[in-house]
């Protein structure tokens, strides 16, 4: 069975979305939020539900993409059960799955190759989070 993922980007991060999205599909069950062109909308109408998806086990990760990476992580952090990180690079992403258990990321369309983009989702799907030490962290990061 496939794991499912969630996509969601404003219209900066549409291009970007599109290639993820594209290249995760064989491997992957990706749940596209939207949006689905790049007029001008409003990040939190799309970054909103896709981050439900991922708090209510619907999907078992999230990708957010925007121009800055800034707008989308925000929102999604929001959520009680969220912890979406800003990945510039590929490190970034493997810290925030090994020592945050991240479950959701949000990149920076403006600042990052699309490659680079790949190399990004590449390692958060691909590693896992280590407990241990790091579980009684991420046990305080909940407020409520």
């Amino acid at each position: 069975m496939k794991r499912k993922i969630a996509i969601a980007a404003d219209h900066a991060g549409y291009e970007y979305k599109e290639i993820v999205k594209n290249y995760l599909s064989e491997q992957f069950d990706v749940q596209d939020f939207g949006t689905f062109s790049t007029n001008s909308v409003d990040y939190p109408d799309f970054v909103h539900p896709a981050a439900t998806s991922v708090e209510n086990g619907e999907n078992e990760l999230g990708i957010l993409i925007c121009g800055s990476g800034n707008g989308v992580q925000i929102t999604a952090n929001k959520h009680q059960k969220i912890r979406c990180a800003l990945c510039w690079m590929p490190e970034i992403a493997t810290l925030a799955r090994q020592h945050n258990d991240a479950n959701m990321i949000s990149m920076p369309a403006r600042f990052i190759s699309k490659e680079l983009a790949i190399e990004i989702v590449d390692k958060f799907l691909s590693t896992d989070f280590e407990g241990g030490r790091h579980q009684n962290r991420v046990d305080k990061i909940a407020v409520c």
